[in-house]
């Protein structure tokens, strides 16, 4: 069963990312260490995608470096 977008909402905040807002189910997120912002999209219930569990630990990977 995949995660859902709040638990890679919780993981990114606990990485010490910051949610730099965004328009409707979308959310955006920063860290001083990582080049992009990270985009989450969907309810915070809805299961999450495939590539957006990629993105997000390919993010905290990063900040940790």
């Amino acid at each position: 069963m995949p995660p859902k977008i709040r638990e890679l909402i919780s993981d990114l905040e606990r990485a010490g990312f910051l949610n730099r807002g965004g328009r409707g189910s979308h959310r955006n997120y920063f860290h001083p260490n990582v080049r992009e912002k990270v985009t989450l999209s969907g309810n915070l219930g809805a299961d999450a995608d495939r590539y957006q569990i990629r993105i997000v630990r390919n993010a905290i990977e990063e900040s940790k470096k």
